[in-house]
């Protein structure tokens, strides 16, 4: 399991109760033991539980990700890159920061360079824009009162990000089709 100070992010390969370097056959069969096991409709439906769906839904993500080679090479990186970045100070979702959006005439795509932030406890930020994104496989589009997320592969990453001023870091958890909700000017 990957541990942080306010989340646990259970691996795919826990999740269906496989070794990292497990085979495809080992996956696929540990695959099928599993959905068998918490299929909605195995399940009596008094007794069903939406952690049970939960469950299920995180089956069929592992599944998923684990099955398609270019997919696993892609989450393997992620998973070793997140082990090896060191000692973060906070773990945070992609949707608690906050957004700023100013033109640029640089930015080729509608002139708008798409920043998030997350205050430290120093007092600056952690912040990165849509351009570095970009460059992790990260795309962020203004959808009206929003900024949506959107990755490659289509499932959970984490980008580490330092803070401006002191020696902190801080791990973003991003999953694919999140939203970050535009705040007013007087806000910020």
């Amino acid at each position: 399991m990957l541990h942080g100070e306010n989340c646990v992010h259970e691996t795919y390969y826990e999740i269906l109760s496989v070794k990292e370097d497990a085979s495809y056959e080992e996956i696929r069969n540990s695959y099928r033991s599993a959905i068998l096991h918490s299929h909605p409709d195995k399940l009596l439906s008094r007794s069903r539980r939406s952690s049970d769906d939960e469950k299920f839904l995180k089956i069929q993500k592992a599944w998923e990700v684990l099955s398609d080679a270019e997919l696993r090479v892609v989450y393997d990186n992620d998973l070793r890159s997140s082990r090896y970045d060191g000692i973060t100070a906070d773990e945070i979702s992609i949707e608690d920061m906050s957004v700023e959006i100013s033109g640029d005439e640089e930015e080729e795509e509608g002139g708008e360079v798409i920043e998030v932030f997350y205050q430290c406890r120093c007092g600056d930020y952690f912040c990165v824009d849509s351009s570095e994104l970009g460059t992790m496989g990260f795309g962020l589009v203004r959808d009206g009162g929003f900024v949506r997320v959107k990755r490659l592969g289509a499932f959970v990453a984490s980008v580490v990000l330092p803070c401006g001023s002191c020696s902190l870091k801080t791990r973003v958890w991003v999953d694919s089709d999140m939203k970050i909700s535009l705040q007013d000017d007087d806000q910020l």
